[in-house]
């Protein structure tokens, strides 16, 4: 009894100590490695698939929003990081201040780039079709982080640490059509499948919410 008793304590502080460090400097962890609980998507789930703690990508046109408990999934101001690599000729992205659709471009929100080798010349940081870069910070088949802030109107894309991007919203701005939606405002986080020659993973998502 006692050996169970120490067992159960010692297995207490390991998880104590697991959360604590996925919570460390603000930091909330949003993919527990091992299931997309917290995460849906409508037509082609079969895109997105886990394993060794990572989100696989690849097939069909899809889109994985992030449906959590954190911030009841409703994102103002925040930084987000997640680790990154894709495979040649593959294109993703990252929405953010989206939400959730059954099918389709998602509407509502901004995407950033994920593209390193795709014929599509916008590469990885670019805020899709807004604000877009051409140079090429990383190789295919290598993992880097991606980090997007969003404070007040401005966005700004790191990579690796490094700034590659940053677009402040005008204050009179006023998009119509297809585009009316595509501002800042808040919302949720979503992963794209983008075509079934793609393959891409997603690993160690994270949020930091601000103020």
């Amino acid at each position: 009894m006692k050996n169970l008793t120490r067992f159960f304590f010692i297995s207490c502080l390991l998880f104590c100590s697991v959360k604590s460090q996925a919570q460390q400097g603000g930091w909330i962890s949003l993919f527990d490695g091992k299931s997309l609980n917290g995460w849906k998507v409508g037509d082609n789930a079969e895109t997105f698939s886990v394993k060794d703690s990572m989100i696989i990508v690849h097939g069909k046109t899809a889109h994985l929003f992030y449906v959590g408990n954190v911030q009841d999934h409703n994102f103002k101001n925040f930084e987000f990081k997640a680790d990154v690599m894709t495979h040649q000729g593959a294109n993703s992205g990252i929405y953010i201040h989206t939400g959730y659709q059954e099918s389709g471009w998602p509407a509502k929100g901004y995407e950033i780039q994920v593209n390193n080798s795709h014929t599509d010349w916008r590469r990885t940081g670019s805020v899709y079709g807004i604000q877009d870069i051409k140079e090429v910070y990383v190789k295919d088949n290598e993992w880097f982080t991606m980090d997007i802030t969003v404070s007040g109107k401005t966005i700004t894309v790191k990579i690796n640490d490094k700034v590659v991007n940053e677009y402040t919203e005008p204050a009179d701005l006023h998009r119509t059509g297809g585009d009316a939606e595509r501002v800042l405002s808040s919302g949720t986080f979503a992963l794209q499948g983008h075509d079934p020659n793609s393959l891409v993973f997603f690993r160690n998502i994270m949020v930091k919410p601000l103020p």
